[in-house]
């Protein structure tokens, strides 16, 4: 007879949970994102990249929710792309940060619309207030 519970049912499992419902919220976002020739992680960097001011690589990869050799390889596409850029540190010569390009601003400006238009069917089917909860909660659980 073991003296380990058995594990709990995937249904009520928070891994599975939150896996199946970033799925569910991703299959709205896909198709957006393969009509203009980005991958979800490459959004991901370019959002974040944009949001900030001259972002460094390691901070730009605990944002973007990307290991670091998976970022380096997503970088240098976004670079070469033109979405993004490399700049020097002013403090330091040997670290590079990375800031939004023109490019990567109309891409942004391009999908804005209908990035919009999934976030209100989200709040429509899910609700405005349930969505604004659980962002709440989810940042809760994530600053654990």
């Amino acid at each position: 007879m073991s003296s380990t519970s058995p594990p709990t049912q995937t249904r009520r499992s928070i891994p599975i949970a939150l896996l199946r419902a970033r799925e569910r919220v991703m299959s709205r976002f896909r198709p957006m994102l393969a009509e203009h020739g980005v991958t979800e992680q490459q959004w991901r960097v370019l959002r974040v990249v944009a949001e900030s001011e001259a972002i460094d690589a390691s901070e730009l990869a605990h944002r973007a929710c990307i290991l670091a050799p998976s970022l380096t390889r997503i970088a240098k596409h976004l670079e070469d792309a033109g979405f993004i850029r490399r700049v020097k540190d002013s403090r330091d010569a040997r670290r590079a940060r990375f800031d939004v390009a023109p490019r990567g601003l109309a891409l942004i400006d391009a999908m804005a619309v209908e990035r919009e238009a999934i976030y209100a069917s989200i709040e429509a089917d899910f609700g405005a207030e349930r969505v604004e909860a659980l962002l709440e909660l989810l940042e809760q659980l994530a600053d654990l």
